[in-house]
């Protein structure tokens, strides 16, 4: 695998009013990572996302995907990635089939190409005969699914997913999950949000954790397990609750139920 960076985040701030949502951070992912992000509700995950995807500007800092600076080039930098973000905007008044297809001729394929990827897509992530139904029809599974067939549909080199397996059902999430270990087998670079720490911990290669605008820890799961100092059986779950300082919190609370 290469070690060059597919994202490089240096001194990545923003704030909202009073309120610092990310507090300078420092971000390498390399080419071919599936790299997790996490962290508790107002952490500060979706704001550093939005930024990096350039649909925030960040306060200072910057941010590269494979060099390319997300502000000062963003069509460049856009034609590198895809996302799947967290709240779907898809055009609820076209089929999945005709937004796929729409999306893919927005990065410049021709349209006999987008055609042919669009119905390649919609097979892969097991559509059937919904991919020419309107997507205001569609079951929030089914949303997500299009979503991802948009993200990807033009092949990018990054893909960035914020909760991408929220609220589907298992059927649905086997269909993505293959999806996402075919993209990684060509290359793509998986920047995953979720707060279904099972998933994270079985696909990702390496993790980050943020907490109040900071990052707190990051690495491997065994070099998480060894900087929170949990023991080698420790779960995902146990290194997350250390990281943010939530282990035990609430245990007194409650004790009526006792």
């Amino acid at each position: 695998m290469s070690t060059s960076p597919a994202i490089q985040v240096s001194g990545l701030s923003k704030a909202f009013g009073e309120k610092v949502a990310v507090a300078g951070i420092d971000l390498r992912v390399d080419e071919g990572e599936f790299f997790g992000f996490l962290g508790p509700n107002g952490a500060g995950k979706s704001t550093t996302i939005n930024m990096l995807v350039g649909l925030l500007r960040p306060d200072g800092g910057s941010a590269t995907i494979h060099g390319v600076d997300v502000w000062k080039e963003p069509l460049a930098a856009k034609q590198l990635r895809g996302v799947v973000p967290e709240g779907l905007a898809l055009f609820q008044r076209l089929t999945g089939r005709e937004y796929v297809r729409f999306v893919a001729t927005i990065y410049g394929l021709a349209a006999e190409e987008s055609a042919k990827r669009a119905d390649d897509l919609m097979q892969l992530l097991d559509m059937g005969d919904d991919a020419d139904r309107m997507i205001v029809d569609y079951s929030h599974g089914m949303q997500k699914k299009t979503a991802l067939a948009a993200a990807v549909v033009h092949a990018p080199r990054v893909l960035f997913l914020d909760e991408p397996f929220e609220g589907i059902d298992a059927i649905a999430r086997r269909s993505i999950h293959d999806v996402l270990q075919r993209l990684r087998a060509r290359g793509t670079t998986i920047f995953f949000s979720s707060h279904i720490l099972e998933v994270v911990e079985r696909l990702c290669t390496r993790m980050a954790v943020i907490s109040e605008g900071k990052i707190v820890a990051a690495g491997t799961m065994d070099e998480l397990r060894a900087q929170e100092k949990a023991g080698t059986n420790a779960t995902l779950e146990d290194v997350f609750l250390r990281a943010v300082g939530a282990e035990g919190q609430h245990r007194d609370a409650l004790s009526w139920l006792d």
